[in-house]
């Protein structure tokens, strides 16, 4: 069975001219940038009623319309163990383990939490991406948020693309950054290695806010909050200062020599603690919390008792 989208969005007075693509995946946050693609390219997506090419620019008051066709997942069910935070009828937020993808794709077809999610909440086979809301790197750890229903996944989608939703994090970082401080930096793909993110000047938007929460004689604990949520943002604004997460194996320029002693938990010390959004139905103001795993507490542990 295929599903019928007609999705209608005017840009706001604050969009800059850029790229198509670019402004729809900020509009339509729900679905993929490659999805969103092959709509311009079919002309199932129009731009004031007429049809573009990805790489056309569009500014402020341009009015989107989506017509198009969603065929089904075809990645299913499976049995795989949520740590379930937050849940009612329209929303579940789960905290994602390290080393668990989000999303099936090359290398990854099964065993992510979209087909955990699946089987855990059936009605989310009806939903664009199971009803993820927003991504998380495989080995970053924490909360992610789900609709359930596609009133719910519209709603909590526009709340994203208006950068209304909260979403704090936590990292171990490498030297010590400034008190607090604001990264307004944009983010592209690496004009050499396309599975990395750079600095660049034509990349998108990006801004990223931090505070330390504590600082030792070679590391910090720093707290942060996306304003936007580019692909790998944080970790890539922190090595752009100086400053990158432990444990990062692709984004490590930085200042100063080696931490001897450091403990290896395999991946970048970086956890999203604290999710605050409006619920899509009754409107409440939300906050759901989670504690930063093992792996990250006995990392912060030694580098308090080390240095």
């Amino acid at each position: 069975m295929q599903d019928v989208i007609h999705l209608r969005q005017r840009l706001s007075a604050q969009t800059r001219l850029c790229r198509l693509d670019q402004a729809v995946a900020d509009a339509f946050p729900e679905y993929s940038r490659a999805r969103l693609q092959s709509w311009i390219k079919s002309g199932e997506l129009t731009v004031d009623g007429a049809t573009c090419k990805p790489k056309d620019k569009v500014g402020p008051g341009a009015l989107i319309e989506i017509k198009a066709t969603i065929v089904p997942i075809s990645s299913g069910p499976e049995a795989i163990d949520l740590d379930v935070r937050y849940e009612d009828d329209a929303v579940v937020i789960v905290n994602k383990p390290a080393g668990l993808v989000v999303h099936p794709g090359a290398g990854n077809p099964a065993g992510t939490l979209m087909n955990a999610m699946l089987h855990y909440a059936p009605e989310t086979q009806a939903l664009p991406r199971a009803g993820i809301i927003h991504r998380l790197d495989k080995d970053t750890s924490g909360l992610l948020m789900m609709g359930k229903t596609i009133t719910a996944v519209t709603d909590l989608s526009r709340q994203l693309a208006a950068r209304t939703i909260k979403r704090e994090y936590e990292a171990l970082v490498y030297g010590r950054p400034a008190a607090a401080g604001v990264i307004d930096a944009p983010i592209g793909r690496h004009p050499k290695h396309r599975t990395k993110m750079a600095i660049q000047d034509e990349g998108r938007v990006a801004e990223t806010r931090f505070w330390v929460i504590d600082s030792f004689a070679q590391t910090s604990h720093l707290r942060f909050e996306l304003v936007t949520g580019r692909t790998h943002q944080i970790r890539v604004h922190m090595e752009h200062i100086g400053h990158p997460l432990i444990g990062d194996p692709v984004y490590r320029r930085r200042r100063g020599g080696p931490v001897e002693g450091l403990p290896d938990i395999g991946r970048q010390a970086l956890h999203a603690r604290r999710l605050t959004f409006s619920h899509p139905i009754s409107k409440e103001e939300i906050t759901v919390e989670a504690a930063a795993p093992a792996d990250f507490l006995t990392l912060l542990e030694w580098v308090k008792n080390s240095q």
